[in-house]
């Protein structure tokens, strides 16, 4: 990250609403983007597994296990600091030790979107980004969200500088976004 780099990391649990958030940060401010789960999703690829949200449970559990907890942030940094973009967005922040790398590199807001159960599921089946999303039963999601990759992540939407209600339309979570950005461009750098 250069000095001028400002990264936003999004927080959120599975269906939150994080990628939306990305796009539309990307498109409408010029935001860079990076990806946690892109680095598991290049390994399954390679593995020829599918990409379905154990697998990425699992290969994160381990990938962390063999290789130290905080071996997907200093990926995540690095992907970071060598963006072009003034603005940078970090989607899929999970455990403090995701955001240490990015903080110490320059300026970090964490952000947290925050979207009932319900609506995650139901965005979750609509979308199918993963092999088994669009035939996720209820009973399977609750399981998965209670899985170690997901278990840590409302404690660190506690800890977020900023909350987003992720429960109404895509209007209204860009204007959430956009005053997010506003606020961040300015700040200090996070001690």
């Amino acid at each position: 990250m250069s000095d001028s780099n400002t990264v936003i990391g999004l927080v959120g649990e599975m269906g939150a609403g994080k990628g939306t958030a990305a796009v539309y940060l990307k498109e409408r401010h010029g935001a860079g983007t990076v990806r946690f789960s892109s680095m598991l999703r290049d390994v399954l690829a390679r593995l020829y597994l599918p990409e379905s949200r154990d697998n990425l449970q699992k290969l994160s559990s381990l990938l962390r296990r063999g290789f130290g907890e905080d071996i997907m942030a200093k990926v995540i940094a690095e992907d970071a600091r060598r963006a072009a973009a003034a603005l940078v967005v970090a989607d899929g922040v999970r455990r403090l030790d995701d955001i240490a790398h990015l903080k110490a590199s320059g300026k970090f807001f964490l952000v947290a979107l925050e979207t009932e159960a319900r609506t995650r599921y139901e965005r979750i089946r609509a979308r199918g980004e993963n092999a088994d999303d669009a035939t996720k039963t209820w009973e399977e999601f609750v399981a998965q969200s209670e899985g170690e990759p997901e278990q840590k992540i409302r404690g660190l939407m506690a800890a977020a500088d900023f909350h987003i209600d992720n429960n109404g339309d895509v209007a209204a979570l860009e204007r959430q976004l956009d005053g997010v950005v506003a606020k961040v461009r300015g700040a200090a750098p996070c001690k």
